[in-house]
Formats: C-alpha cells, structure tokens, sequence
C-alpha cells in the first residue's frame, strides 16, 4: 500500500471523498508513476492510497472484482462514507474545478444516488437539475467512481459469480450519474486483462477509449439531432433517386 505525500487543500472540493483509493498491480510500478502525475496535475496528489494487488492465478476478471471489493471493505473499515475509486490507467482531460465542484454538491445535497462516475461508458443518459450531473444508463468502465457506503455494502454482500464487475454493476443499475462533461478516461495502454485483448485492440483502432467515451457522451446528448439529421439525408436521397 502507497500513499502520496504532499500538501493538502481543504478547500478543494476533492476533500468532499471520505477516502480515495487506486488499484494497481504489484508488478505495474510504470502506471502508478504515471498516475502519480495525473493525480498531480488535478490537485489530488496528496489524497490518493495506491492500493497495491496481485494477479489472480485463473481469472482476470475475479481479480478486477476483488480489487474493487478490496478497496469498498477498506473504506467501510475507515467509516467512509463516501469512496472514489481510481484504477491506474487514469487519464484526466478538459479537467474543470467548477464541474468537480458542481458534481460534490449534487452528492452532498441529494441523498438517492449510488454510484457516481467521472468517467464511463453508458446506453444513454438525460439531464438534472444540475448541469453539471447526467442520470445515466450505465453499460461499461470502473476506472473513476465513487461508491456510497450503504450500495457497498451491497455489492459487498453479492459473491463472485463468474460475471465482469461492470457487467454486475450494469445488472443492479439504479440510481447512477455521471459528471458532465466527463473528465476521467482510460489511457491507451494496453490492458492487463487478457480476456479483452481483442477488444482492446479494436478499441485502439477506434482511437483509444479516452476518444470512444468522449463519442459515446455526445452521441447521447445530441441523439435527436442526430436521428432527424439522418432522416434528412434519406428523404434528400430519396428525393434524388426518384427525380433522376
């Protein structure tokens, strides 16, 4: 277990997250450094507890559960309330204070949330009363949320049953939001998991993950334009088709 050292802000709205832990595995010492710059560079380089893992022996995907688990138990330890989760492939990107502190606000002044994610993959999403916040229909990505005590202790009481963490956390989809825009990704280093090679390397053909999230949100914040310009283009074809 590493711990960064550094001032801390008390003003930041960061120390609104009773305890912020980061995965990484034992033998990936490379990622932790460059995590260490990307928590620097958003101001959390003192708050962050590197939680160091092995590789589980037959399954990367039990091992992704159980980091996760690993880190809800040692907070629930600590009496956290509240707990951002990182792995350590983070990327941070167009960054903002004010959207950070909008996002804390919504969680210290609404009480029905469960999940909260600075940065993932969704099936769609519709606005709130902040700008600032989405309610999302969650898909996929685990690499920036923050849990609320009492869903930890939820997923905490589910045993291992042979199904991806996102695809569980995708299952029991409740009340999930999302920071907007997003400014939390995956870097484009290759993934740890060996059952996701294939689509990891799809996903870099795409551009990496940083740049699929980023489509991703603004396909769902702008599918009605995108559906009627669609329609447009077929009528416009149509049209064409039968003039000639």
């Amino acid at each position: 277990m590493e711990k960064e050292a550094g001032a801390s802000s008390p003003a930041s709205p960061w120390a609104f997250f009773d305890k912020i832990y980061c995965i990484s595995l034992d033998e990936r010492a490379d990622r932790r450094h460059e995590a260490r710059k990307q928590f620097g560079s958003v101001g959390l380089a003192d708050r962050v507890e590197f939680v160091i893992v092995t590789k589980h022996p037959t399954d990367n995907e039990q091992g992704i559960h159980e980091s996760h688990m690993k880190c809800m138990r040692k907070g629930i330890r600590s009496d956290a309330r509240t707990m951002l989760i990182f792995e350590d492939d983070i990327v941070f990107d167009r960054f903002s204070v004010k959207v950070l502190a909008d996002c804390v606000h919504f969680l210290a002044t609404t009480s029905a949330w469960q999940l909260f994610f600075f940065g993932c993959l969704s099936s769609g999403s519709k606005r709130t009363e902040n700008d600032s916040v989405l309610k999302v229909h969650y898909r996929c990505l685990t690499h920036a949320y923050v849990v609320q005590r009492s869903f930890a202790e939820t997923l905490l009481g589910i045993p291992w049953r042979n199904t991806p963490y996102d695809a569980l956390l995708r299952t029991l989809s409740g009340d999930y939001y999302a920071a907007y825009p997003s400014f939390a990704f995956q870097s484009n280093a290759r993934t740890d998991n060996i059952r996701n090679r294939k689509v990891d390397r799809f996903r870099r053909l795409c551009g990496g993950l940083l740049r699929i999230q980023k489509m991703n949100e603004w396909y769902h914040r702008n599918r009605l334009a995108v559906f009627v310009i669609h329609v447009f283009l077929i009528m416009l074809l149509l049209l064409l088709v039968t003039r000639f």
